[in-house]
């Protein structure tokens, strides 16, 4: 058998970056390419796998009791952020972490400072996993994949542990909002799921935000600057402009547990036309609606000051909070929460500042809540994963397993 750290520094190997300009399903090829491999493993350790057209990967192992005992399904994803290069990972491992700063490349003066992520202090003493500086870790998700894998692995090889039917799936684009666009609930035949998908050791999840992505394409004129009075409109100021009417104290940086935000997030252009991408985030759905209708706004004061049209909106939500749903199938959280407390993992139970799979399939029919991988500092060249923390991701698991062969 692998185990979880062998399988997570394997798995980072792989490029899997979707891409959001895409107009393909999957949005990137070489999420295949990772799937393909994903398959074959998954196939070596005994269980049947399909790979189809989408790019999602599913495998079924059998239960080995008898008794109604419901379908539970397991999910991650392959893809990794867009907004970080996620090509040619190269993991470090730190032993036995000490408390303080860990240089993450040396040549270009990247540190991960224990100031700046005082978590780090809750694991001197233990191994972690980080970047070189240059690229994302990719704990989000091949940290969840590579902790599914493992568990499923064990059952095959421990069949003393009693189990009902146990489904599992990586999907693609999860990272660019279309993870399940294109997945079959009624084929993928689980009760209940839960994704591999949540941050530091503990966490579990059944609330996140009401999410919408908004684009604007501001429409500028361009003229030579030696003759532009009354005749140039600047698209860059425009845009400068539209950013300054939003509420600046709601945006990520100074945001925090429940409270939404609007967030900027690409900006390109000229003085001709710019393009800027934006999400608007709230967990209350009344706040959510008030969010978008102040956006909107923002957009009919600058074509009524510059010119109709000068601003063109593309609003579209994108996910809903799935408090809602997981309420109803509440048994989910007190089956991995008592999951986790025989695991020695004190369960953590917060809103998650984002979205997952998970909340989406939730209202397709699937409750599924979330769960811990370990990682930290999602998105960004400081992420970090402890490795025991990866290894109590795969006991809780094999919990949840047990716990619901006694239903």
């Amino acid at each position: 058998m692998k185990n979880v750290v062998e399988r997570f520094l394997e798995y980072v190997k792989f490029d899997t970056q979707s891409d959001e300009n895409s107009q393909t399903f999957p949005s990137t090829e070489k999420q295949i390419v990772f799937a393909k491999v994903l398959k074959k493993e998954v196939e070596e350790i005994g269980i049947k796998a399909e790979l189809d057209e989408y790019g999602y990967l599913t495998g079924t192992l059998e239960g080995n009791i008898d008794g109604n005992i419901p379908v539970i399904g397991f999910i991650a994803h392959m893809d990794t952020t867009p907004e970080v290069s996620g090509k040619d990972v190269q993991a470090q491992i730190i032993k036995n972490y000490d408390g303080k700063d860990i240089v993450l490349n040396d040549a270009k003066n990247i540190v991960l400072k224990s100031s700046e992520y005082p978590n780090l202090k809750n694991y001197i003493g233990k191994d972690l996993i980080v970047t070189n500086g240059t690229t994302v870790l990719g704990a989000d998700d091949k940290a969840g994949i590579a902790e599914i894998m493992t568990a499923i692995e064990y059952l095959i090889n421990h069949q003393e542990i009693k189990h009902g039917k146990i489904k599992i799936a990586f999907t693609p684009d999860e990272e660019i909002g279309r993870g399940v666009d294109k997945f079959d609930i009624k084929k993928f035949g689980a009760k209940y799921a839960y994704t591999l998908d949540g941050d530091k050791l503990g966490s579990l999840e059944f609330e996140n935000f009401n999410a919408a992505s908004a684009q604007l394409v501001i429409n500028g004129k361009n003229i030579h600057p030696g003759h532009a009075k009354g005749v140039m409109k600047n698209a860059i100021k425009i845009g400068n402009e539209f950013i300054n009417l939003l509420p600046q104290n709601q945006t990520p940086e100074v945001t925090e547990g429940y409270e939404g935000f609007f967030h900027i997030y690409q900006e390109i252009g000229s003085v001709e036309e710019v393009i800027q991408k934006y999400i608007i985030r709230d967990h209350d759905k009344t706040k959510f609606e008030s969010k978008k209708e102040f956006f909107k706004s923002c957009v009919e004061f600058i074509n009524k000051k510059y010119g109709q049209e000068t601003v063109e909106l593309l609003l579209k939500d994108t996910y809903y909070n799935m408090k809602e749903i997981i309420e109803k199938n509440f048994d989910t959280i007190e089956i991995a929460k008592k999951s986790m407390i025989q695991a020695g993992v004190n369960p953590i139970i917060k809103p998650i500042r984002g979205g997952t799979d998970g909340a989406r399939l939730s209202f397709m029919g699937l409750p599924t809540p979330n769960i811990f991988t370990g990682g930290h500092n999602f998105h960004g060249v400081y992420e970090y994963i402890p490795t025991f923390a990866m290894e109590k991701a795969v006991d809780v698991i094999l919990n949840i397993v047990k716990e619901f062969a006694k239903s």
